[in-house]
């Protein structure tokens, strides 16, 4: 008994850590929809970031989020659009996030499924 608790425990405790040590992704089978490009409105303050719209998994379905301007959270940062990666017999959604400049992957403008735009 005490082995299935203290089994359970570490469980319990890897999957609340996984987000900090890594990316969740989620797999569905059929390709995402085309983009749906955007025309961003006029910028509400200097400093903010267009975030270009994208497809998102929900259920197992593809939803679309808007574009939208963000405020950068810190001094330095860049966006990268979340992507989708076709592998095996799936495509693979990787969430996007902000990182440093100077660590900042070009490819990220546009997910376009991994592609430039």
């Amino acid at each position: 008994m005490k082995a299935k608790w203290y089994l359970g425990g570490i469980l319990a405790a890897s999957a609340l850590a996984a987000p900090a040590f890594g990316q969740i992704s989620i797999m569905i089978g059929t390709p995402p929809p085309p983009i749906r490009y955007e025309v961003a409105p006029p910028i509400p303050q200097p400093g903010y970031v267009w975030m270009p719209g994208y497809w998102a998994p929900a259920h197992g379905r593809y939803v679309w989020y808007s574009g939208r301007w963000a405020n950068p959270p810190y001094r330095g940062a860049a966006w990268s659009n979340p992507r989708w990666r076709h592998e095996g017999n799936g495509w693979r959604y990787y969430e996007g996030g902000w990182d440093r400049h100077d660590h900042h992957d070009h490819h990220g403008h546009g997910h376009a499924y991994g592609h430039y735009k």
